[in-house]
């Protein structure tokens, strides 16, 4: 294990909205930042309906340059892996968290850290909708790249 990588804290959920009141789409995101923080990509993948997507961000981007989303078990999994599967540390920083019928919309900042040491702040609002079994159909994250790039640090 190098220096950079044993001196990583783990990872965590700040969660500072005024409410965390029971809902099926909280809920699912709530389990889906454990399930992240656990590094448990296992359990990240369950938490979605067969035909559930992702699209993070919306729209083209480095992770999905047609900007069609992440669709399928093999669609999810690869986001994964190209995604969360990379980076070492998450601190997920949720400011506020609002829910209306089968959705949740949450307001926050997702700090990474990568296995080199490298950090990033992503802000942004991250909406899960759910199906009537409490999984996600779509997880929509809505943050802007050069917000991101121009928050990253290398190791110190």
């Amino acid at each position: 294990m190098s220096e950079s990588t044993a001196a990583i804290a783990p990872s965590t959920l700040d969660w500072r909205a005024p409410s965390k009141a029971d809902h099926p789409a909280r809920n699912a995101a709530l389990r889906s930042y454990d399930a992240v923080i656990r590094k448990d990509k296992a359990a990240w993948l369950a938490n979605f309906a067969d035909d559930g997507w992702i699209e993070d961000p919306v729209g083209p981007s480095i992770f999905d340059p047609e900007g069609n989303g992440h669709h399928g078990a093999d669609g999810r999994a690869h986001f994964w892996d190209i995604t969360i599967g990379t980076m070492s540390r998450f601190v997920f920083e949720i400011h506020d968290s609002f829910v209306s019928g089968d959705e949740c919309a949450n307001t926050g900042v997702i700090h990474t850290t990568s296995a080199n040491g490298w950090t990033a702040s992503t802000a942004g609002v991250f909406v899960y909708k759910v199906n009537d079994e409490g999984k996600i159909l779509s997880l929509r994250a809505y943050w802007e790249m050069d917000r991101v790039v121009a928050s990253a640090k290398g190791p110190s």
